[in-house]
């Protein structure tokens, strides 16, 4: 689990997506990369590497054949501390001399299942389950997974949110959601190929990206690559994957191309008539009548693929989807700020992506469009200027009538449409303990946004010092960003700031663990709004017990100045709960292994409120000021 804590401080988790990253983590963390035999292909599986620090890496293992110990990863001049720590978390050092595909006897014989199961109790009752909801409180999942070195991995997960029906109504089949999947690599020329359901990640993800993704302070990482990637959905998100099979060949050593083909239920809200879908829904909540008469009411049908040619440090590909929905999409045109939204039943995408890699320069870009005929385009570049300095420069221009059903990258408004702008960022490292990052953000949206009737502008900054010496790190980061909304007739624009800062210091012993952590946000309109929290964690390990516990105090003018504070939790579930109002949030817990293939997971957790009498609102709503839930998990390896 202290991979968590320390992914944690390399980006601004707030803002992203974190638990598909998690589970891909969490995944090679059970399944670690071979690094002796790794091609540039495995590594770039590793969400946080940079390219240049891959191509350092390649370099480095085919000229001395390999490494015999982590402590030869301080002679990569581009990895840092962080990262240092980290990998071998995800790689090994075992030979992996056969690289050929095992016999299905060797993998009947040699391989391993995993079983996770896991249970969320809350400790009070919500509104909805004394009327509203169709199922019991209580939140549990079940995962089970087979696989043999980096060559197969096959498995299921299996959900249920609070409030669903279990084996009930029309879930009678138990479950809410089911995600089956098969996953095989280095097949002779198949590099991979995926059935069941799947996740798929071209160039930039101007046309095609519903895999990992992370905020800007760690773009100047990973806006340092551009990569292919086919990857089985073994999460528990109920949106972004894709359901059929996807495969990439080796046509050459230079040349690969991949295919996939998708047919997948969707959740959507109906015109009514049910002849058109309105609004395209991504919650995977079924909880209510109404929300269950919205599960899987439209279908989405999807093929396409990638070329990509890779040579001399440069490449460059080109990736097509056709996407068709059962329904046409009729969303809700009417509202300006959704005036371009993609309109049909058909649609199709398009892009070039392209690049050259170097051990100091790293170029990257990927240009698209479609029926949209509109064109989005994206262009990184980054230079080792010399061993301790590192500048990141992307510029985009996503045009507002711009639409791709998968498209994901880069952006301050979160879409890939209806933007330009230049981002300029930088990574010093003036001694080996010592790290600065900082960026500026400029951005443009000639359309109107939510919230925002009129093109707007906005401007975000951020400057995070990390000083490492032996157990001890200390951080400090700093965050300001100015946007723009409607005022109150949605007559002309105001200005919004959000300033966000945090001071912490962390111990990571060899048994005892501690981090001491104050977040502070300020957020101004035409009034301010001022939060702030403490957080104190500390945690113990010997041998088969790991216990840790956390305590918090938060006081907060409303949820504009909310503040967000990473917590451990179970394996496979990433926790980063949000807090505003005022009052204290405390939490326990313990982890024992049994035997070296079983452990047990469980986890207390109280948040209570000195402003309030009710927590939340409508069938959310709890008729206390104080909440506990409690968590368990097991797992078994065999």
């Amino acid at each position: 689990m202290k991979y968590y804590d320390r992914l944690g401080d390399i980006d601004d988790v707030e803002s992203i997506a974190w638990e598909s990253t998690y589970d891909i983590l969490c995944d090679l963390a059970a399944h670690p990369v071979p690094l002796n035999t790794a091609t540039r292909q495995d590594l770039e599986q590793i969400p946080f590497l940079t390219a240049t620090q891959i191509e350092e890496l390649c370099t480095y293992l085919y000229q001395y054949g390999g490494m015999k110990s982590w402590g030869e990863l301080a002679l990569i001049e581009s990895l840092d501390e962080p990262r240092r720590k980290l990998l071998p978390y995800f790689l090994t050092l075992d030979s992996g001399k056969d690289k050929t595909f095992p016999s299905l006897r060797n993998i009947a014989k040699y391989g391993h299942s995993e079983v996770v199961t896991a249970l969320h109790i809350p400790c009070y009752t919500r509104k909805g389950d004394r009327n509203g909801y169709l199922g019991y409180p209580y939140k549990h999942w079940l995962r089970y997974t087979f696989s043999y070195g980096q060559y197969v991995k096959a498995g299921l997960t299996a959900s249920q949110d609070a409030g669903e029906p279990f084996f009930a109504g029309r879930n009678r089949w138990g479950y809410d959601y089911y995600s089956p999947y098969l996953m095989l690599r280095n097949l002779g020329r198949i590099k991979a190929i995926a059935v069941g359901r799947y996740r798929l990640r071209f160039g930039m993800g101007l046309v095609m990206n519903n895999d990992f993704s992370f905020g800007k302070l760690a773009s100047i990482a990973l806006l340092g690559r551009s990569s292919t990637s086919v990857r089985a959905h073994s999460s528990r998100s109920e949106a972004n994957y894709m359901q059929g099979a996807a495969a990439t060949v080796a046509l050459s050593r230079s040349l690969d191309i991949t295919g996939f083909a998708s047919l997948r239920k969707i959740d959507a809200t109906l015109n009514r008539d049910s002849t058109a879908i309105v609004t395209l829904l991504h919650t995977g909540y079924h909880r209510t009548q109404s929300e269950m008469a919205r599960k899987h009411n439209a279908e989405e049908q999807s093929v396409g693929g990638n070329i990509r040619y890779f040579g001399g440090g440069f490449h460059i590909g080109a990736t097509g989807v056709f996407t068709q929905f059962s329904k046409p999409l009729a969303l809700k045109t009417e509202q300006l700020y959704r005036r371009y939204a993609p309109v049909g039943r058909r649609f199709w995408n398009a892009g070039i992506d392209y690049g050259y890699a170097s051990r100091r320069l790293n170029i990257n870009g990927e240009t698209a469009t479609g029926d949209c005929r509109a064109f989005a385009t994206l262009n990184s570049i980054s230079y080792q200027l010399t061993a301790s300095l590192t500048l990141l420069a992307i510029q985009r221009f996503y045009a507002y009538r711009y639409t791709a059903i998968y498209a994901e990258s880069f952006s301050d408004g979160g879409n890939v449409c209806n933007e330009s702008g230049l981002y300029l960022g930088a990574d010093w490292r003036p001694t080996r303990s010592f790290l600065l990052s900082v960026y500026t953000d400029y951005a443009y949206s000639p359309w109107a946004k939510y919230r925002v009737s009129h093109p707007s502008h906005s401007w975000d900054n951020a400057l995070s010092a990390t000083y490492t010496h032996r157990s001890i790190t200390f951080l400090a980061r700093y965050r300001l960003r100015r946007k723009q909304r409607d005022n109150a007739s949605k007559t002309a624009l105001i200005g919004r700031t959000e300033q966000r800062g945090r001071l912490s210091v962390a111990y990571d012993g060899s048994r005892w663990t501690s981090k001491t952590q104050a977040d502070i946000a300020h957020y101004q309109t035409e009034t301010g709004s001022l939060g702030w929290m403490l957080t104190q964690n500390i945690g113990y390990s010997h041998r088969f017990l790991t216990a840790d516990a956390s305590f918090g105090y938060f006081h907060t003018d409303n949820y504009d100045s909310r503040l967000y504070v990473y917590e451990r939790g179970l394996l496979y579930n990433f926790t980063f709960p949000v807090f505003f109002g005022h009052g204290i949030r405390y939490a326990f817990r313990v982890r024992t292994d049994l035997t070296p293939r079983l452990f047990i997971i469980a986890k207390v957790g109280t948040t209570d409120y000195f402003d309030r009498n009710r927590i939340s609102t409508a069938l959310q709503q709890i008729a206390h000021s104080s909440q506990t839930d409690i968590d368990l998990q097991v797992r078994w390896r065999f």
